[in-house]
Order: C-alpha cells, then structure tokens, then sequence
C-alpha cells in the first residue's frame, strides 16, 4: 500500500498488469504505435530544412525566458498594444512560466485590456450592453433557480462574485466620470466667479 510506513508490495508484471487492467500495455509493442516509425534516428522526413525559416517579423514579439530564442512561427492575430501591452511583456520578460508571477501579471494585463476596451466602447455609437450582453436576459423561461440550486454544482461558490466582475466597473467607470464631470464643473464655474469678481 503505497503512502504508508509498511514496504510496498512486488511490482506486478506485464501480463499481471495486462489481465487486471483492460487496455494496459498497448502501445508497448513498436509495431502497434503509429508514430513508431518517425521515433527512429535517421528517418527520412522529406523536410528540406534543418530548422523552419522565420517568419517574418514587423516588431519585437515576446517569448519566456526558458526560451533561447523565438520560434519560427508565432501568432500576430492580437498583438500586444498600450499599458495592457507593456504589463504583458514585462510578464514575459521577467518572470519564468513556472512562476505564479508571470501568470498573475498576464491576468492584470487582460484585465487592465478589457477595462480600457469598455472605457472605449462608452465613447462609441454603440456602447456595450452589460444587461444583455452577460446573457442574463437568456435565463428567463430557462428555469435560472432550480436548475442552479439543490443539484451540487460547484458554481456556486463563486455565484455570488459574478454580478460584482460583470457590473462592478461599471458603476467604478459611472462614478468616476461623474466625480470627474463634478469637479470639472465646480472649477469652470469657479474660475467664472473669480473672473467677473476681478472684472
């Protein structure tokens, strides 16, 4: 028994393990492993390099540490811009993939690139919707309550935070702009006062 003080029994072998375990071992035999074949030194592959050419580069891309170099292709689909950007690759820069750093300081990255992607969206024709958006409206005649509780789901835990992560920027943007509108108001008007004192 294994995680106590008493000596673990004999391994059991190949064919104990092959008849209490169905499927154990089947890819023991070369021949019955399709990627066999290429696991073997000096196969032909009929590639005509020995590393790929690089894709061309318009910028600096990141990579992690653990890396010597780039690979040779790599996405450019969403590439990295403003502070969003910059948090991004000073993760990459600093901090290894095993280190809970560099995946705590991507997840302040997405974060601060969503936040500034809302904050944008107010400024446009068509702002976004966080009512229907969150797909809220989509649980009516969904049965929302009883499909949710007294069925042990783990989603629970965490269903009280979800109202705060959808709607808490924002009433953070909504008060912000308003303390911001207040006191922009408050100094115009008292510069007019202090203006038409001295006229």
């Amino acid at each position: 028994m294994p995680y106590t003080a008493d000596k673990p029994g004999s391994t059991p072998t190949a064919e104990e393990l092959r008849a209490r375990v169905p499927g154990w071992g089947a890819d023991l035999a070369g021949a019955d492993r399709p990627a066999f074949p290429r696991e073997q030194p000096g196969i032909e592959t009929g590639a005509h390099w020995d590393m790929p050419e690089d894709q061309p580069r318009s910028g600096p891309r990141e990579k992690s540490v653990e890396h010597e170099r780039l690979t040779p292709v790599f996405g450019t689909a969403q590439p990295l811009h403003g502070l969003a950007g910059a948090v991004k690759r000073y993760a990459y820069d600093k901090y290894s993939e095993g280190q809970t750093a560099h995946w705590l300081v991507l997840i302040l990255g997405d974060r601060i690139d969503s936040t500034t992607a809302h904050a944008r969206s107010l400024f446009s024709r068509r702002p976004d919707d966080p009512l229907t958006q969150s797909g809220i409206l989509g649980e009516r005649g969904h049965r929302p309550f009883s499909s949710r509780f007294g069925r042990g789901r783990a989603d629970l835990k965490h269903v009280w935070l979800d109202p705060l992560l959808v709607f808490g920027p924002w009433v953070v943007t909504a008060v912000t702009g308003f303390l911001v509108a207040r006191w922009l108001v408050r100094a115009v008007a008292g510069a007019i006062g202090r203006g038409s004192t001295q006229a």
